[in-house]
């Protein structure tokens, strides 16, 4: 934080201290800027998503499913509208809505009770579209293949995967590469340990049969990439 004060400072511009946040997870000892002590908080909003100390996963999800809901109902003259076609509402919704809805979700744990809500909600804005209406049923999978959409579980994961062979076709010096690979010390609390994103990621690491070095040096090739991701979260009529 020193350096990044006389950094500017130097070429004749000055930080501005305003509302600056932080969270940190093992250290208390305050961190000071320009003699001002920053305010420590249990979460924040940083480029749209949220950062907390638990995750941010659950917080992250709650928060996009009420922006995907107010974007969906801003739309609700044409999912109603009688001349534009099943397909052109689909197209529609998966360029506006689901943006919304799953910003971020290349960083986000894939919960049984997250997926669960993200699915639910797709599941009720495909309904509207499709206009199944009670007491009418039709089953998830034929609402899924009805509508060509995949659950939103292989949909992350693709999204999760992709990034991932993004970020390791970066140089090793690369702030964001060097952070994938990151390994903080300290002690957690006792107990069960939480399932975290790098969890998955080792757990996903396995079932491809692949160690981590391998993948670095598969990630160079973008076709075998793509076949990587494909086995893993196979598309809907694979």
């Amino acid at each position: 934080m020193e350096y990044q004060k006389r950094s500017p400072t130097s070429y004749g511009t000055h930080m501005r201290v305003g509302p600056v946040e932080l969270s940190m997870e093992t250290s208390t000892a305050p961190i000071l800027l320009e003699d001002v002590a920053l305010e420590e908080v249990e979460s924040f909003t940083y480029l749209g998503s949220i950062v907390d100390k638990k995750g941010g996963t659950d917080a992250d999800v709650r928060v996009r499913i009420g922006k995907a809901g107010a974007a969906f109902k801003y739309l609700k003259n044409v999912w109603k509208a009688s001349k534009l076609t099943k397909n052109t509402k689909l197209r529609l919704f998966n360029t506006t809505v689901k943006p919304v809805l799953l910003y971020g979700a290349e960083t986000w744990r894939t919960t049984l009770s997250t997926m669960n809500r993200l699915q639910t909600f797709i599941n009720g804005c495909l309904r509207i579209i499709s206009k199944v209406k009670w007491p009418e049923k039709i089953s998830n999978q034929e609402l899924w293949q009805q509508t060509r959409q995949m659950p939103v579980e292989q949909e992350i994961l693709r999204r999760q995967w992709g990034w991932i062979g993004h970020t390791l076709r970066k140089p090793g010096c690369s702030t964001t590469r060097r952070a994938l690979t990151w390994n903080p010390q300290g002690k957690r609390k006792r107990g069960r340990p939480r399932n975290t994103w790098r969890r998955d990621l080792e757990a996903d690491t396995k079932r491809l049969g692949h160690t981590w070095k391998q993948l670095e040096s598969l990630a160079g090739d973008r076709d075998a990439w793509r076949t990587l991701v494909g086995g893993l979260c196979p598309t809907r009529g694979s």
